[in-house]
């Protein structure tokens, strides 16, 4: 499947991408490698994306960077921070577009507890 975005990870005031983790996403996944000689990689299924928030200190305006903090059902990544990206609003945009067809498409929906908290389970498939 093609690579729709990809990007390192930033370090530092100038955006240097002098880090070992990669970001990418994909029409159905979000994957996450890191290391130099002992790699792992992770990935969130679109569809298990809840929400997303972005962040941009005084810094990261600066040096035209954010972060995207990724909360997923997924049980081995629940939460995930896209750290010091280039682009970060449009990337955000991009990812919740692309969250939303998943579900669509998996036909599946979240649905939230009253006080904003999400239940253990809250991710429905209806096929």
């Amino acid at each position: 499947m093609d690579i729709i975005w990809t990007d390192k990870k930033r370090w530092g005031f100038f955006g240097i991408p002098w880090t070992f983790t990669r970001y990418s996403l994909r029409e159905d996944k979000l994957l996450i490698d890191t290391g130099l000689l002992f790699k792992k990689q992770d990935e969130i299924m679109l569809y298990r994306i809840m929400d997303l928030n972005l962040t941009r200190g005084p810094l990261q305006r600066m040096s035209k960077l954010g972060s995207i903090k990724v909360i997923s059902s997924d049980k081995s990544c629940p939460e995930l921070v896209i750290k010091n990206i280039k682009n970060s609003q449009d990337v955000k945009e991009q990812l919740s577009n692309l969250v939303e067809k998943a579900r669509d498409k998996k036909r599946v929906y979240s649905r939230e507890i009253i006080n904003g908290q999400y239940e253990e389970d809250d991710t429905h498939e209806w096929f």
